[in-house]
């Protein structure tokens, strides 16, 4: 294949890859080759998060981990290649003098040591507020990228911005279809970003607004306060993987005239997570009514409890003592406690209140 046939079925791979996001590894394996580097890497940016996918998951979790040690927002070479302007493809030498790489850390103690440090990218600025990133990578030891690898880079700069583009509305729909979808099945639904804002929100989610959510500039929020604690730690987990998730149930009871329900988030992990979608999860909320009480199982499914909590837990619903299940007092006790905790209730009469009236979903 020649060097125009290569460039021209890569460019037909860029706008394949905004419709399958599953094929943007091979694209920036060529994109990599195309440089002469090693690896190559498709970064978003929106609000200091980035969202990043590479050539290889071994450069991609290379690439997270910096971000952990070293955030984007006082990432220094990150910083100087949005800052320099120039629409095109720049390398390190354009932003950095060899001195100032001999004494930037996150070339000395992180890319460098790890066989990088020599790079090539640009940047992209979307009408949403977001900001594209293509960047190949290679060995400080291999030298700058030629002239020659920026101009054939150049050339498929308008492409990656177009299939940009595209790839942003293409996420945008997927979102309105997940809520129009769970609307069709009588659910409220929305969906919510990397911060908890919400994106897409369905008719029967909005109805909900603001009795049981409130729709605030920073994030989505729950109007029962004891439940938006819950909700705020969960959203906090959105763009972390490496913290540990918390609980995603959250039951709300009655009170000011609302009926109860419990609150579950589905967040967007793996190859749900296109990386022009910012969509931090999918939240649905699922109104309960009256009954006698659910049975263990279910109560395990709303509220996320293990066997044994929801065991306790039903048996405290039916207004029998704990003795019933042959645990001593301070098992129960030590038990009673983590199913308060995680139902967002404070005393066993609340809770015995919120579990009658979870007999089932409408």
């Amino acid at each position: 294949m020649t060097g125009s046939e290569f460039e021209n079925t890569l460019i037909d791979g860029i706008y394949e890859a905004a419709i399958v996001p599953e094929s943007w590894p091979a694209v920036l394996r060529d994109t990599a080759r195309i440089a002469s580097c090693r690896e190559a890497l498709l970064g978003t940016v929106l609000h200091d998060e980035a969202r990043l996918l590479g050539s290889s998951p071994e450069f991609t979790e290379s690439y997270e981990e910096l971000l952990r040690r070293i955030p984007f927002a006082v990432n220094e070479r990150a910083q100087r290649l949005l800052a320099h302007g120039r629409l095109g493809f720049i390398t390190d030498d354009d932003v950095f003098s060899r001195d100032e790489i001999a004494h930037e850390p996150v070339y000395q103690d992180i890319l460098i040591p790890a066989g990088y440090g020599s790079g090539v990218a640009t940047v992209m600025t979307a009408p949403t507020g977001d900001t594209t990133i293509v960047h190949c990578e290679r060995s400080f030891a291999e030298g700058t990228v030629d002239g020659r690898a920026i101009a054939a880079l150049d050339r498929l700069r308008p492409h990656f911005a177009r299939a940009g583009l595209l790839g942003r509305r293409l996420a945008m729909e997927r979102s309105r279809a997940a809520s129009q979808a769970l609307e069709m099945m009588g659910l409220p639904a929305a969906v919510l970003g990397l911060r908890g804002h919400v994106l897409d929100a369905n008719a029967l989610f909005q109805d909900l607004i603001p009795s049981v959510f409130l729709d605030r500039t920073a994030r989505l929020a729950l109007a029962y306060a004891p439940a938006d604690d819950m909700l705020a730690n969960m959203i906090a987990g959105f763009s972390r993987r490496d913290l540990p998730q918390p609980v995603r149930s959250v039951p709300i009871p009655a009170w000011r005239g609302t009926s109860p329900m419990v609150v579950h988030v589905a967040p967007v992990r793996g190859r749900a997570r296109d990386v022009f979608s910012f969509a931090g999860a999918i939240i649905v909320a699922t109104p309960v009514a009256a009954g006698a009480g659910p049975d263990a199982g279910l109560i395990a499914g709303l509220f996320d409890l293990t066997p044994a909590e929801a065991r306790l837990a039903a048996v405290i619903a039916g207004g029998h003592a704990a003795l019933r299940l042959g645990v001593t007092e301070a098992t129960a006790r030590t038990t009673l406690k983590r199913i308060l905790a995680k139902t967002g209730t404070r005393r066993q009469a609340d809770l015995v209140g919120l579990l009658k009236s979870a007999a089932g979903p409408r």
